[in-house]
């Protein structure tokens, strides 16, 4: 994790997408459909489409500034004192976004697959890879994610296929049944989780090669858009086999994977299907874990990040196992208030210092026009 590593803008776009997908693959679909029935998959292009205008602010600030992350640029044009002021916030939720992260992988295994293993044993075991993830530095974490997010994503579809049998077209309908106002309440439940996360993804930026700014926005756009149409073929693909059960059974994915039945050579691959799911959510946390070091070593100007790997990580776990008892917790949190929290922690500090660049660049601009 030093400052000379440097990444390709596709591999940059490769961690981009994974980040977005890894966990919310496993958990938005279920989630989504409960709040909007059949109109879930509306939700989705609305909540895609906020996203799109975050990653516009946050590709801007990187031409602006294409070496200096959020951090830094909150430095360049709000000063130390209010930086810190601004960014205090920030990662704090950080530390609670990755532990947030874990305890669903927890939660996934302990209601999936390892019903008697404890909690804290697989966090535990998470913990120390994602730590050890983090420490290899995002060069390497950008070599893992070619052959893991094809092995994901080629799970994912290889479920869609095999349960085609299982469609039924006719489970669409009708579209909005209870109108728009539970579409809307949705997209904001799936606007807060991904969608507003994906700011504190402008603190690693600044390690793209040089020569490959240009082709970055481009990229991104696409792993965006690629991300939005996997999650709404995910949605749709459990409506159909699912039905009015799709909203109740958490874990869509995995539900169609328990149905997949060919010709008695080819069943119960829901466990195989779930482990490349957990690939998510280990790289999102490895990549938040990742960020938060980077954050934590430029507010506090330290001159090796590696010394708080995993002081971090541990902290994290703490969280895990301590925050959250009951699992319909941290679905409360999820569904009503991360939303809220991310609004105030990543996306306030982020329009303010979008909103100081813009206006003193156009500044400049017109001053050295006028000379």
């Amino acid at each position: 994790m030093n400052k000379q590593e440097r990444v390709s803008s596709i591999q940059m776009s490769m961690l981009f997408l994974f980040f977005m997908t890894g966990s919310s693959i496993v958990i938005v679909p279920a989630s989504l459909t409960n709040f909007a029935g059949n109109g879930a998959w509306i939700s989705l292009i609305i909540a895609s489409a906020t996203g799109m205008l975050l990653l516009s602010g946050i590709l801007y600030l990187n031409r602006r500034a294409p070496e200096l992350s959020l951090v830094e640029q909150s430095r360049a044009v709000l000063g130390n004192g209010l930086t810190l002021v601004l960014l205090l916030p920030f990662t704090c939720v950080l530390f609670w976004n990755i532990a947030g992260i874990v305890i669903e992988i927890g939660t996934f295994f302990k209601s999936t697959m390892l019903k008697e293993t404890p909690t804290y044993a697989v966090n535990t075991m998470f913990f120390i890879t994602i730590a050890m993830t983090a420490l290899a530095g995002i060069e390497v974490i950008a070599r893992m994610a070619a052959v893991l997010m094809s092995l994901m994503f080629g799970f994912i579809i290889l479920v869609w296929i095999l349960v085609a049998g299982l469609y039924h077209p006719e489970y669409l309908l009708p579209i909005m049944p209870d109108g728009v106002r539970p579409i809307l309440s949705a997209a904001y439940v799936v606007y807060g989780f991904p969608y507003s996360e994906l700011i504190v993804f402008s603190i690693i930026l600044p390690f793209v090669h040089k020569e490959d700014k240009s082709k970055l926005g481009k990229q991104m756009y696409l792993a965006l858009l690629i991300n939005a149409l996997t999650l709404i073929a995910s949605v749709i693909s459990s409506i159909m086999v699912l039905g009015p059960l799709s909203g109740s059974l958490k874990y869509s994915l995995y539900q169609l994977a328990r149905l997949i039945y060919f010709q008695e050579t080819i069943e119960r691959v829901e466990s195989v299907i779930g482990f490349s799911l957990i690939i998510g959510f280990y790289f999102k946390a490895s990549i938040l874990l990742l960020i938060l070091i980077k954050v934590m070593k430029e507010l506090l100007r330290l001159e090796n990040e590696r010394l708080i790997v995993f002081p971090l990580a541990f902290i994290c776990l703490l969280l895990s196992v301590t925050t959250y008892t009951q699992e319909s917790e941290l679905t409360e949190i999820v569904n009503t208030t991360w939303p809220l929290i991310t609004n105030l922690a990543y996306i306030l500090p982020f329009l303010l210092i979008l909103l100081v660049t813009f206006i003193r660049f156009h500044m400049k601009k017109h001053k050295n026009q006028q000379f």
